[in-house]
């Protein structure tokens, strides 16, 4: 049975933008109770997300682990902390999210059973090229059904996302890899421009 955290349907994400060093992330619930905390620490050759229950990091429930250094098609494996149970890996297309970003969502075994997409070409053309200032939304689909939508709100000081499951009603997209998911898509992506 999964813990209470993961029962939500959407989510709101802060990330500070003026942190120095590395970056944090508070994870709220519609109500605005903080169920997730995230410290990734900065200068890391090999990326090691850690998620925790709070601030003071005294429980961690998830972790997110890049195989490889310095990888364009990197692949991150998603663990359950508690039982050492890998959950599932993301892994980013690389050469394709040159343009308009792409990951995959594999299964436990490596089986690709998603993708995640950026909204537009055209818009993250314009994101990447002219204005990084326009915010991304992502698409989640599973077994060729939406599942969620990641959307960035701008902000100069503080970086908000919107998570939304409603879509998953049949909840098939694993909750504990979905968290992780709008992790890596705020820890990644947020610093590509």
């Amino acid at each position: 049975m999964l813990d209470e955290r993961y029962k939500y349907e959407s989510y709101m994400i802060r990330k500070k933008v003026l942190k120095i060093i590395g970056a944090s992330f508070h994870i709220y619930n519609p109500s605005g109770g903080l169920e997730f905390y995230v410290n990734q620490k900065g200068f890391k050759l090999k990326e090691d997300i850690r998620v925790f229950t709070r601030e003071d990091m005294a429980e961690e429930i998830l972790s997110i682990r890049a195989r490889n250094i310095l990888d364009i098609s990197a692949t991150y494996d998603v663990y359950e902390t508690g039982t050492g149970e890998k959950v599932g890996a993301l892994r980013r297309k690389g050469l394709k999210s040159i343009f308009k970003d792409e990951w995959l969502i594999l299964d436990r075994n490596d089986n690709e059973v998603g993708n995640i997409k950026e909204d537009s070409t055209a818009m993250a053309l314009v994101r990447r090229f002219l204005i990084n200032a326009i915010p991304q939304t992502f698409i989640g689909t599973l077994q060729n059904r939406k599942v969620f939508e990641f959307r960035q709100k701008f902000n100069l000081f503080v970086q908000k996302i919107d998570l939304d499951f409603s879509f998953d009603k049949e909840n098939i997209f694993d909750r504990r890899l979905a968290i992780a998911t709008a992790v890596l898509l705020c820890a990644i992506e947020g610093n590509q421009n």
